[in-house]
């Protein structure tokens, strides 16, 4: 299967000018299972990067439980242009979900070709003008929606959330393994829920465990992007549509997640320059913008 897969994917990559032309990287925020924090993740790295001044669009591929509108504060469904869909817009972010096209209350029940179907419109038919990044947020787990998304567009690469607990980690060397089969590099691990600080007396607490995440990274040879603690602002930025890099961008919280979109950016431009290109100014300016408080 992998073979067949990796195959599939090489196809499906040289169709990306037709689909995307103007994207410049697209990237998969994964995680092997679900209650990990990945969308919680994808979304405040997405806003990191854009108020940083990168032009970023973030596609909800989702499709079974998409949260994106809600968690980006941008429930109303997106319009129409020529035909196309013109993404909704969220702290500078263009977004498309699932979420905007199907009743709040109403389940998903779709095969596998379906789901394909509604990856490759988003894609096709949404407007997604000219990126620097496209952040993808996945299902959890290694099923359809990974395979179509390897098999559209040339991934730039992956980024996979976890959870310190070993359970987790179990879960992450089998989406590792499914990336690799379908040739997409893995850009690097984030550990969330790292830990917990008690905003009364400041004891740290580890309570799924510690720097499993950062273990895992060193055993599969993938870069360890940072951790994430536990706090209940990020959890109520996710419910109000309010991203913590909005809400307090000089927070531990938000910090952390600045410095992983810098990771990000920094491993990107690498691997630019390692396969022959040159390193723009453009990424160079993002990545001073990222490493220092925003507004200064």
């Amino acid at each position: 299967m992998g073979e067949v897969n990796a195959e599939q994917g090489q196809q499906g990559s040289r169709g990306k000018d037709d689909l995307i032309p103007n994207v410049k990287h697209v990237i998969a925020i994964s995680s092997g299972k679900g209650g990990v924090g990945k969308s919680t993740v994808a979304v405040n790295l997405a806003v990191a990067l854009s108020l940083a001044g990168a032009k970023v669009g973030l596609m909800d591929a989702d499709i079974y439980g998409p949260n994106i509108p809600m968690m980006m504060g941008v429930p109303k469904p997106p319009q129409q242009e020529d035909g196309k869909i013109k993404p909704a817009e969220g702290h500078g972010v263009k977004v498309i979900s699932m979420g905007y096209f199907v009743p709040e209350e109403t389940a998903v029940v779709w095969r596998g070709p379906m789901v394909h179907t509604a990856i490759q419109q988003f894609f096709r038919d949404v407007i997604w003008g000219e990126l620097d990044y496209l952040l993808v947020d996945l299902p959890p787990g290694t099923g359809d929606a990974q395979l179509t998304i390897s098999q559209l567009v040339p991934l730039c690469g992956a980024v996979t959330v976890t959870t310190p607990q070993e359970v987790a980690l179990h879960d992450v060397r089998k989406g590792v393994m499914m990336f690799q089969k379908v040739n997409v590099p893995l850009l690097g691990i984030i550990e969330n829920m790292s830990y917990f600080v008690c905003g009364h007396c400041g004891e740290r607490t580890e309570i799924f465990s510690h720097g499993g995440g950062e273990r895992a990274a060193a055993k599969l040879g993938i870069p360890f992007l940072g951790r994430i603690p536990i706090d209940p602002a990020i959890r109520a930025g996710g419910d109000t549509g309010m991203p913590i890099v909005v809400v307090n961008p000089a927070s531990p919280q938000a910090v952390a997640f600045r410095d992983i979109a810098a990771k990000l950016a920094d491993g990107i431009r690498g691997m630019n320059a390692g396969a022959g290109g040159q390193p723009q100014a453009s990424i160079d300016s993002l990545l001073k913008k990222i490493k220092r408080p925003l507004g200064t």
